[in-house]
């Protein structure tokens, strides 16, 4: 038969001390975790990325075809709203006007502007 005093016992100033260092520990993580998930996302340039897909959805084999500009907007991202444009002596365009204030990104690209007629263009993209 065993006696209490042979059983394995915690002080209880141990426990609350041992309690309050893991719970200390873990508001440290989750303050530092969520500050840098703010910084990282909060300055985050969206048109960038963007507009590297839009180009990719709207090339075959490097040149951007100006029928699929209507399908653009399904590559901007969940949560923003956008604007593609494509210049090539014409213009073609989806997606609301861009505020003043918008991200925006460019790039030089090949525009098929007939049957084997291709020029150079501009592809601007912004998001909001």
């Amino acid at each position: 038969m065993s006696r209490s005093s042979d059983r394995g016992a915690t002080e209880p100033l141990a426990a609350l001390v041992a309690v309050f260092a893991v719970s200390t520990g873990l508001a440290l993580y989750a303050g530092v975790l969520d500050g840098a998930l703010v910084s990282a996302t909060g300055d985050r340039n969206v048109a960038a990325p963007t507009a590297d897909s839009v180009e990719q959805r709207l090339s075959t084999a490097g040149v951007v075809a100006p029928d699929r500009v209507a399908d653009a907007l399904a590559v901007i991202p969940t949560g923003y709203e956008g604007n593609v444009t494509v210049r090539a002596g014409q213009r073609w365009s989806v997606g609301p006007s861009p505020p003043v204030d918008t991200a925006r990104a460019r790039r030089t690209v090949s525009v098929r502007v007939a049957p084997a007629a291709v020029r150079r263009g501009t592809l601007r993209v912004s998001v909001w």
